[in-house]
């Protein structure tokens, strides 16, 4: 297979575009899911975190031997793109300012080798809810050690909830309630508003919140110099799905529904059931996605397990303190209350990540994203941040928590209404990712929009795909996802391509399962398809790069015929990618002007059309 040097790409208004002044869609996927996690600790092992200095992600998301064959098949599939996951804990896991450049050197070899295959990078900065330790992953194990936490009674003390402690009792994405809890919240808070909302409290005499943001900072920036000269690396996400913390609040003592699972917990309950109090806390369940009280209750940590190796942070603080009978209460509920975390947190923290990232990098792009139920605010000044890409992300929340489709319902987590009929779903999808591209184009300043996360459990409805062998809901619900990207003419990279996901324990981390791709669909090795999962879901016809604006893009899968409009205004060739998965090796094509061929890599090559609207139709030969 024989690729074209690539070029740097830059950003126009809400467009990428080449050299040659075309238009570049960009569609990709996560690589990886296991990137998450060290090469040898999947997160169903039970574990206590003791060795959590001398880990490796070196071989992560594949071996170099294998990378050939993945990339490979990525590229046959039509994608261009890649959001490169990375973790602060595999650069600096040891101890701060000590890198892994067994793990870098690694990395950068195999980055290098994207460019080989036609990929575009951009590097993600993985976290969920903070780090492996709080039940998710991303920061290293010291810097809950820096706050005063002991790991090994994070989760005894229901200050975190890990699967590595808990499977099996461990439910279809527990994982988010960690956004509820102690350890995951307080990091997060200390992070981005330390030094408001914990003066005073340093490390080696620096304040925590500037120690941690300039570890985090200087751990990425160990990556962009390595790879600062490559072409083909677009730039750098600032941090995937920043928390919140605590910050903010209007007061402890109330709780959101989000998150809440089984039982309800409020911010009150997570500072004292870590500080080592039992709580009584009442059971809940969900009914169409909205918890409803029963009239039960259950006692979390009734052996009163501390969290905290030395003084309680937010005791020390004054949060809280033992009342005139010995017992601990809220003494300040609306502690969190005076800072906002938009304004005082995350865009002060991104303005300072891009600042540090383009001193090495100058011309990368900045990959932005905040906390879901934040992103209607999230207001970007491009004079002062340069060059910036929404990378917000958006999933079939119904579909997420509850491992089911059918293509008839799903939840519209803005109205908190249950929505029926395929038609209705479809049109669901394609509002929300048009709502994402409208803030693009007004709080955000007219940027590009790239869908950084979106995809589907593939060991949904029972797992009965993988005892029948029938992933046809699988290409429903991405067929239904594509459409909408298509109709709104936007970016994207879907979660995930998982190189060693297996259908027992899926991406191996969490439960979760998302890869397009599993050694367990794997029949035929010499086949580049085999292995991957409802491929026809995700591999259609697109335009790669276009010698103008691209007004239209619908790919009609249910008769194999695709369908562009581009306001033609470059002389350099549009290149069309033309999958073999629904096409085989010919097709019938119709231009409105112009002539066409086949190049490399599954490519349509149509040239020389008339300036003015152009269309091109391909359908199935005849």
């Amino acid at each position: 297979m024989r690729i074209p040097i690539m070029d740097k790409l830059r950003v126009e208004g809400a467009h990428f575009v080449d050299s040659l002044g075309r238009e570049v869609l960009l569609r990709g996927v996560n690589l990886s899911g296991s990137s998450k996690m060290p090469i040898t600790e999947p997160t169903h092992l039970p574990a206590d975190f003791s060795n959590h200095r001398q880990v490796s992600f070196t071989g992560r998301p594949f071996p170099l031997e294998e990378a050939d064959e993945h990339y490979q098949r990525l590229r046959h599939w039509g994608f261009n793109v890649l959001r490169f996951i990375i973790t602060w804990e595999a650069i600096e896991h040891e101890a701060p300012g000590q890198y892994d450049t067994a793990y870098l050197d690694y990395l950068t070899e195999v980055i290098t080798l994207a460019e080989k295959y036609g990929f575009y990078v951009f590097i993600d900065p993985h976290q969920d809810v903070w780090s492996r330790m709080t039940g998710g992953d991303g920061a290293p194990g010291w810097t809950l050690e820096a706050a005063g936490f002991d790991i090994s009674k994070l989760d005894a003390s229901e200050a975190a909830i890990t699967m590595q402690r808990r499977y099996p009792d461990y439910p279809v994405m527990i994982w988010t309630n960690n956004y509820l809890r102690l350890a995951c919240n307080t990091l997060f808070t200390l992070f981005f508003a330390g030094n408001q909302l914990a003066p005073g409290v340093t490390i080696n005499g620096t304040p925590l919140q500037d120690f941690l943001q300039n570890s985090f900072i200087n751990a990425v920036a160990q990556v962009a110099q390595r790879i600062k000269d490559m072409p083909h690396v677009l730039g750098y996400g600032s941090m995937n799905e920043p928390g919140k913390g605590y910050i903010g609040l209007a007061s402890l003592n109330d709780a959101e529904a989000i998150f809440q699972q089984m039982i309800w917990i409020t911010p009150a309950d997570s500072i004292l059931l870590g500080a080592g109090f039992p709580r009584k806390v009442p059971r809940i369940e969900m009914r169409n996605f909205k918890p409803v009280m029963l009239d039960e209750s259950v006692i979390l940590n009734p052996d009163g397990i501390s969290a905290w190796k030395q003084e309680d942070l937010w005791h020390q603080l004054g949060v809280w303190d033992f009342n005139a009978n010995g017992q601990p209460e809220i003494k300040k509920p609306d502690y969190f209350a005076g800072v906002d975390f938009l304004t005082d947190g995350l865009m002060p923290f991104v303005k300072k990540f891009a600042q540090s990232i383009r001193r090495i990098h100058p011309d990368s792009i900045l990959f932005l994203e905040s906390t879901p139920t934040e992103a209607h605010r999230f207001t970007v000044d491009t004079r002062e941040l340069g060059s910036c890409v929404n990378a917000s992300h958006r999933y079939d929340e119904l579909m997420l928590f509850t491992k089911t489709f059918t293509g008839e319902a799903a939840l519209d987590v803005t109205t908190q209404q249950m929505i029926h009929g395929r038609p209705n779903v479809a049109q669901l999808y394609r509002d929300k990712f048009a709502e994402l591209n409208t803030l693009s184009q007004t709080v955000m300043g007219g940027i590009p929009t790239l869908i950084g996360e979106f995809g589907i459990m593939f060991d949904m409805n029972g797992r009965k795909a993988y005892q029948d062998g029938d992933f046809s809901m699988q290409e429903l619900a991405l067929s239904m996802h594509y459409d909408a990207l298509d109709s709104n003419l936007i970016h994207s990279t879907q979660w995930n391509y998982t190189p060693d996901n297996n259908n027992q324990w899926g991406d191996t981390w969490n439960l979760e399962d998302l890869s397009i791709f599993s050694r367990d669909q794997q029949n035929d090795p010499e086949d580049i398809h085999s292995g991957g999962r409802a491929v026809r879901g995700f591999c259609r016809p697109y335009v790669q790069r276009a010698a103008g604006k691209i007004r239209k893009i619908r790919f009609d899968w249910a008769h194999v015929s695709f369908e562009t409009e581009i306001e033609m205004s470059a002389s350099a060739p549009t290149l069309i990618y033309v999958p073999d998965i629904w096409y085989g090796d010919s097709c019938h094509i119709e231009v409105s002007s112009g002539t066409y061929s086949f190049g490399a890599a599954q490519q349509l090559v149509w040239e020389n059309a008339e300036q003015g609207l152009q269309t091109i139709r391909i359908t199935k030969a005849r």
